[in-house]
């Protein structure tokens, strides 16, 4: 795969911090290999990662064909809240990732898809991503959506791109809101020193839009749902936290001891998801319950 990039602004840095920002999907470590192999040209001569990028140089990025491994489908007992010949919906379970990657090419929802669906799924994302549109963090729960044929990935696709579909999360944050409605409209991208984080970045961000609403508060945390009008990674978690309120269990945005030690990761609950379906043309929405870790803390919450 190739990428032409013109430099319009940020002269004087060196190429990989450059094209890290640029290409916020792959890591500098991976795009200094890239420059060391000879696959980065400017003005038609190859470069190094100390070369530092100047105003109207043309940077021709070559990336090598990924090379990934086929999946196995696995049987699995999968929470299906709905289910026709286009569209699939699942309530995931805390602790599972959603399709496979490094460090996780089994046990991941689209290898059970794949055994559920006997193969058939869209082919859009390719082998590892089979079925997939859009995903939830691996301790984020709730309602996910995967499609059957390419016609239903593009038209849910399409809803996605243009912030039509109802999406609806659960939350607990530390703190005490005071409000009880707010906005948080902040760009994100990705972190400029952690590339495994994203933060708010206004220069490189893109737009991000999140509303909350006050269900509950306790004495030292706040119950919300969260309506989002924009699906950046880790969304929720990164607003949240930029105004001081990170969600409780988030050891990457929040607080690095988390105060109750049986919870494991955030809690953030993909509560209702709503579309337009790609065949009939009709809305509907669906919605899964709070998992039962989520509600026993509530209880405690309100017993404090």
């Amino acid at each position: 795969m190739r990428q032409d990039i013109i430099v319009g602004e940020d002269a004087g840095i060196r190429i990989d911090r450059y094209l890290s920002d640029q290409c916020p999907d792959m890591s500098r470590s991976y795009l200094q290999k890239i420059l060391k192999d000879g696959g980065v040209q400017v003005n038609d001569k190859s470069v190094k990662s100390n070369y530092k990028v100047a105003v109207g140089d043309r940077i021709r990025l070559e990336v090598p064909d990924a090379v990934e491994p086929e999946i196995e489908a696995e049987p699995m007992d999968l929470d299906i809240l709905y289910e026709d010949s286009d569209i699939i919906l699942i309530n995931k379970p805390k602790g599972m990732v959603v399709h496979p990657a490094a460090g996780h090419y089994t046990g991941t929802l689209v290898n059970g898809l794949m055994e559920h669906c006997k193969g058939g799924l869209s082919g859009i994302n390719g082998v590892l991503r089979p079925g997939i549109v859009h995903r939830i963090d691996m301790d984020t729960t709730g309602v996910l959506i995967a499609c059957k044929n390419d016609k239903a990935h593009n038209a849910i696709a399409e809803q996605l791109k243009a912030h039509s579909i109802t999406r609806r999360y659960y939350a607990i944050v530390h703190g005490i809101l005071k409000e009880d409605d707010g906005v948080v409209n902040a760009p994100i991208g990705r972190h400029p020193v952690d590339r495994k984080k994203m933060s708010i970045n206004e220069k490189n961000g893109k737009e991000a839009i999140t509303h909350y609403h006050v269900l509950r508060r306790f004495r030292r945390f706040t119950f919300i749902e969260c309506r989002l009008e924009t699906g950046r990674t880790h969304q929720i978690r990164v607003h949240m936290a930029s105004i001081g309120h990170p969600l409780l269990g988030d050891q990457v945005y929040g607080p690095s001891k988390c105060p109750f030690r049986d919870l494991q990761g955030q809690t953030l609950h993909a509560g209702v998801l709503g579309i337009i379906h790609p065949s009939t043309g009709k809305y509907m929405e669906f919605s899964a319950p709070l998992p039962k870790y989520f509600e026993k803390l509530l209880k405690i919450l309100e017993n404090e």
